[in-house]
């Protein structure tokens, strides 16, 4: 029997599901030609758990794709909630690095499923742009950022992180890149 659309998961098929995208985004990440067999097999669950959940290959890759960007979004809600705001923000640059370097090894794997299915870019914007508001927001309320800046604005000068290497020193280069841009919101902000 399906569930109805949009109803909510079973505890046990929750975490059947979040095993499976967890195991997946290792796997896609190494080969974009990962046997969907043996992503099954790592995550614990039987063919018909996978295939309920993921009828093809592209379904799969891109509910990794807008699972990793919600888990990255839902991330700026809690810094929020633990640190200072200019903290969270600049902890949360620090995710979506982490995050930009893990969609670049799923790069090839996405290119197939765009191909299939069409446009990557409704997955992620809309949830970018409302966690980015709500970072903005705060820090602005608090005079830890100039007044102003927009969430587009934010995007386009963190636009550097997709251009790292991930192969490469990514880390030290995105901790220095972020670092630069979170100096020029400082710069010009009132309670500094």
């Amino acid at each position: 029997m399906q569930r109805p659309h949009g109803a909510p998961l079973r505890a046990d098929a929750q975490r059947n599901r979040e095993r499976i995208l967890e195991v997946a985004l290792a796997e896609l990440t190494h080969s974009a030609d990962a046997p969907l067999s043996a992503i099954a097999r790592k995550a614990g669950v039987g063919q018909g758990t996978f295939y309920r959940n993921f009828p093809d290959r592209e379904a799969l890759v891109l509910e990794v794709y807008r699972h990793e960007v919600q888990q990255v979004c839902d991330a700026a809600a809690r810094l929020l909630a633990t640190r200072p705001p200019d903290r969270a923000l600049r902890e949360w640059m620090d995710r979506l690095a982490q995050y930009a370097m893990a969609k670049a090894g799923l790069a090839a794997a996405l290119r197939k499923a765009a191909d299939t299915r069409g446009t990557l870019a409704g997955l992620a914007h809309g949830p970018l742009t409302s966690a980015v508001s709500l970072l903005l927001t705060a820090n602005e309320e608090a005079g830890t950022i100039r007044p102003g800046v927009t969430p587009d604005d934010f995007i386009l000068a963190i636009s550097g992180l997709w251009q790292l290497d991930p192969h490469g020193d990514w880390q030290s280069r995105a901790g220095r890149l972020l670092d630069l841009v979170m100096d020029g919101l400082r710069t010009g902000a009132p309670g500094t």
